[in-house]
């Protein structure tokens, strides 16, 4: 199905059930709602996935969004659903628009669950801003700087890479003690992406949460071992 946000096409799928929650998963940046969506086929709730643009079947180019537009365009789209309770699923990016929504929308929030997720201010070493300053010196020079960025920011067109580049530079830290709902962290215990210093940090800072490590799990844990995290995440969702 179609949703049109601020003029931008939003592609989701709703599985509607019998049930007062529904189970809205959020994914990754450079994924799409496949990611996660073996999840419905194990949990009793409604459940609502989403392709965040330019990702999937949503619209490939945005102008001027920022993280807070990816937050207010689900909250929108559960208004326009009839959505009132939700349950966040969140991992990496996705995490970050769950953390916003659960501090934006606290009565709406049932659980919040953020997997691998992102939005925290990360640790630098030192070649980091060897490469940062190299950047802004080749820059200054007018010489080619195509080549510097992550490989999600290169993938990117020109608009995009502006929305991408304005996301990872808010970080959410202050956010976290705001968050009301009961939290389950699981993160992968060899995440090089969003490292288990992060996990151990929003454990810390949000209330009410508990945290899951996956042994040998990757940013993507919730692929490395399929069967336990379904397991953290049933046993946290349907618990009396």
């Amino acid at each position: 199905m179609i949703f049109k946000y601020k003029g931008s096409r939003i592609f989701y799928r709703y599985i509607e059930r019998k049930t007062d929650v529904v189970d809205v998963f959020l994914h990754g940046w450079g994924s799409n709602y496949n990611s996660l969506f073996f999840c419905h086929d194990y949990l009793k709730n409604s459940a609502l996935f989403v392709d965040f643009p330019p990702f999937g079947k949503s619209e490939k180019t945005l102008k001027g969004w920022t993280i807070f537009s990816y937050t207010t365009m689900v909250v929108s789209l559960c208004e326009h659903l009839g959505i009132h309770k939700v349950n966040l699923i969140g991992h990496s990016f996705g995490g970050r628009v769950s953390i916003l929504f659960s501090c934006f929308c606290k009565s709406r929030v049932k659980r919040l669950v953020l997997v691998d997720s992102a939005g925290l201010k990360p640790k630098r070493k030192l070649s980091y801003y060897v490469k940062v300053s190299n950047y802004k010196l080749r820059k200054k020079l007018h010489l080619d700087v195509s080549k510097y960025g992550s490989c999600d920011y290169l993938a990117l067109d020109k608009d995009m890479r502006k929305v991408f580049t304005n996301i990872v530079k808010t970080n959410l830290d202050d956010f976290l003690e705001n968050i009301e709902a009961e939290t389950l962290i699981i993160f992968g215990e060899k995440d090089n992406v969003t490292p288990l210093y992060m996990a151990k940090r929003l454990k810390k800072k949000i209330k009410n949460s508990k945290l899951k490590i996956i042994p040998n799990g990757s940013h993507f844990c919730f692929i490395d071992n399929k069967y336990l995290f379904l397991r953290y995440l049933k046993e946290f969702l349907e618990e009396a």
